[in-house]
């Protein structure tokens, strides 16, 4: 099966997305570790139409106007991990949350380990947003494409959140 691929500069350096005909099935960094996402054959095509949509909704999100991905997405992995990413997407933007607060809400308090290399795995950076979990003392642990990039996105989505919230009646 051959995939379609197109790459795309952005704020956090240049990233590849990756789709089948259905879905968007990667984010990959472009200094990605080796054999971190197995893909099958891929396929230059920077006008498939999912390529195309995730490009448009990752430039809303780098601008500050989009905190919420709308895309179909078909990470592969096995039943636990894609549990583990399905919890991710359930932290807000902005907000982040501990490996334990992740292995606590995938019902399975003690694989703090299993939920982080997991997490590690997760295909889809960005678009579910593993760059929102940190360590238990809040401090930027393991993440793919870095923790300089890590804390590049955490400080963007902590700039747009802030705008985002209403001012209350004392600050008219």
């Amino acid at each position: 099966m051959t995939l379609s691929y197109k790459e795309m500069k952005s704020p956090v350096g240049k990233l590849k997305l990756v789709a089948s005909a259905n879905a968007l099935l990667a984010v990959l960094w472009e200094q990605e570790r080796p054999n971190r996402v197995k893909l099958a054959t891929l396929k230059l095509d920077p006008q498939q139409p999912i390529l195309i949509e995730t490009e448009r909704q990752l430039r809303e999100y780098f601008a500050g106007t989009r905190n919420e991905f709308d895309l179909p997405l078909e990470p592969a992995g096995s039943e636990f991990q894609k549990k583990v990413w399905r919890a991710l997407r359930e932290i807000p933007f902005g907000q982040t949350r501990s490996y334990l607060d992740l292995a606590k809400s995938v019902g399975s308090a003690k694989a703090v380990r299993a939920v982080g290399a997991a997490n590690g795995k997760n295909p889809l950076s960005i678009v579910v947003p593993c760059h929102r979990v940190v360590g238990a003392n809040g401090a930027l642990t393991g993440f793919a494409g870095g923790l300089e990039v890590k804390a590049k996105l955490l400080a963007l989505e902590a700039c747009h959140s802030f705008f985002r919230e209403p001012l209350g009646e004392n600050h008219a």
